[in-house]
């Protein structure tokens, strides 16, 4: 519908009552959403525009901009998502879920269930197999990149890790049946897709080996980590804690590598309702601070289920590199500054026989200063903590305007000088790997916060490849702690490099990622001051 350029009939702010009328449609055309997903899809105080547009086709198409980016469309008194962050049912390995003809769907690409396209489903899913997965499946009304897309911000789509569906939620959900089938081909001209095989991948799978049953497996990786945050991430002082943020923060991040936890598949189904069962056991006090918001305000971490609780063994996955076939350990390099002989210095060096362009480590340009004062007898009779200046010290080490008053310069003051004026280089050296020697300084891993449309702030990590981290393993291991999506794109203004941006506020976690686990000196970090404040507690 988007492909070609479209035509602005008008474009006005909306009104108050139209902004509250907007949110019960959305409401009642997404019934899967909740309050929270709604208000954010639907801003209360952010700028909300209403733009009348037509198509190439010259079909009338009414499109919500929040923040400049369009995030809904109205076509013949339906509604269509645009925010291409809102994601649908992924394709269970069992098959196709149940999709009738006419239904709204998502489309995604293989190993990221962020949506690509929105469109509606163009047969059935019995008609989809009777014709053996072939032809056209899916009439699409806007994809990424489309005219609409570029109306906007122009963000590429986040990578939001696929899942695996339980095939009994497919049945207990039939009211918002929003696929994730695998966007193979788009034939030009018709807007119309050409499915092949849908797939998914990654998520957390049943345990063949296992007996129990999928919900008797997550209701126990959600006390493993419930137990876990207790044991090692919340301290008194954190109290009282939204149970909120107990999930998000500290549970979810928790989670074994290779699983993701889900209260819904638990025998649970809600947080508040396993927060009461743990209240029961006595283990945490549960409250009600303020309308509709629980906080644990206790623990008791004397309880025998804390005590007894072990930590398991910390997987690799999210710390490895790929050596050949097996997979080791993230290590960090060593990295050792170095000295770099320009031409306006040679005459210092050239005694001790380095040239121009030699490389030197600070003890070695110590060395050579302290040899060159006591060969040419500077070091002062009277004060041998000064050295006396001839000639090539006074060239090389003093600007124009102190030639004719600096007579002696203390030793530290001489080695310092000497360091400033020579050119900085450093020699990075990786485990199992030679040495690379390089010139410059070493661009510190950079976190930043920026700011996106509706004024959600982002956090945006740069310069991970010169300290030999991947940027796409970074992200998907910071998309599993953070719980929120990541994006990799290619840093602005260097060759060759990529950047990692994190929905929300998330230095602390990558703060620990880099300094806790990878073992990074402090030093090469800059930008962890970002990091959000603690709360004061009264």
């Amino acid at each position: 519908m988007f492909a070609k350029a479209f035509r602005v009939k008008s474009n006005t702010a909306i009104k108050g009552s139209d902004r509250r009328k907007l949110r019960a449609d959305v409401a009642a055309a997404f019934p899967t959403l909740g309050t929270d997903q709604v208000s954010e899809l639907v801003p209360g105080k952010e700028e909300l525009n209403t733009v009348k547009l037509y198509a190439h086709r010259g079909d009338a198409v009414t499109v919500y901009v929040s923040g400049g980016n369009p995030i809904l469309f109205e076509l013949e008194k339906n509604l269509y998502p645009t925010d291409l962050m809102l994601p649908g049912l992924v394709v269970p390995p069992a098959g196709l879920p149940q999709v009738q003809k006419g239904d709204l769907c998502a489309i995604a690409l293989v190993g990221n269930r962020a949506p690509v396209a929105i469109g509606v489903a163009a047969m059935s899913t019995e008609e989809m197999l009777t014709s053996g997965l072939k032809g056209r499946g899916f009439s699409v009304l806007h994809t990424y990149q489309d005219h609409l897309w570029r109306s906007g911000d122009k963000s590429s789509p986040p990578s939001i890790a696929p899942l695996v569906v339980d095939p009994a939620d497919l049945n207990d959900d039939k009211e918002s049946v929003q696929v994730n089938p695998v966007l193979q081909g788009e034939e030009e001209g018709n807007g119309e897709t050409a499915l092949s095989e849908a797939t998914s991948a990654g998520g957390q799978d049943q345990d063949p080996t296992d007996s129990r049953t999928l919900q008797e497996q997550m209701d126990e990786l959600l006390q493993q980590c419930f137990l876990h945050a207790l044991k090692c991430r919340i301290q008194k002082a954190d109290l009282p804690l939204l149970t909120s943020t107990l999930l998000g923060s500290h549970m979810f991040s928790c989670c074994p590598e290779g699983h993701q936890l889900d209260i819904k598949k638990s025998s649970y189904k809600k947080l508040s309702k396993f927060l009461q069962h743990m209240q029961q056991e006595q283990i945490v006090q549960v409250k009600e601070l303020s309308r509709g918001v629980e906080s644990v305000v206790a623990v008791d971490w004397r309880h025998p289920r804390i005590t007894s609780f072990v930590i398991p063994e910390p997987s690799l996955t999210s710390q490895s590199v790929q050596e050949g076939s097996r997979e080791q350990p993230y290590r960090p390099p060593d990295i050792k500054p170095l000295y770099c002989v320009p031409a306006s210095m040679t005459l210092l060096f050239q005694e001790s026989g380095h040239k121009k362009g030699s490389v030197l480590e600070g003890s070695e340009v110590r060395a050579i200063i302290i040899n060159y004062a006591k060969k040419n007898d500077l070091v002062d009779a009277d004060n041998k903590n000064l050295v006396k200046l001839d000639p090539v010290l006074c060239d090389c080490l003093l600007e124009k305007h102190e030639q004719h008053s600096i007579m002696k310069l203390p030793w530290d003051s001489l080695v310092t000088r000497c360091l400033e004026k020579l050119q900085p280089a450093y020699q990075v050296t990786f485990p199992g790997q030679e040495p690379v020697v390089k010139k410059g300084k070493i661009c510190p891993i950079d976190i930043t916060l920026a700011q996106r449309a509706s004024n959600k702030k982002v956090t945006v990590v740069r310069n991970l490849e010169a300290y030999g981290l991947d940027p796409g393993s970074v992200a998907a291991t910071l998309q599993q702690r953070c719980q929120a999506s990541t994006t990799v794109t290619p840093a602005p203004g260097a060759k060759d490099s990529l950047q990692v941006q994190i929905q929300g506020n998330q230095v602390h976690h990558l703060g620990r990622l880099l300094l806790e686990e990878y073992h990074l000196p402090r030093k090469y970090i800059q930008g962890l001051e970002h990091a959000p404040k603690a709360s004061k507690k009264k």
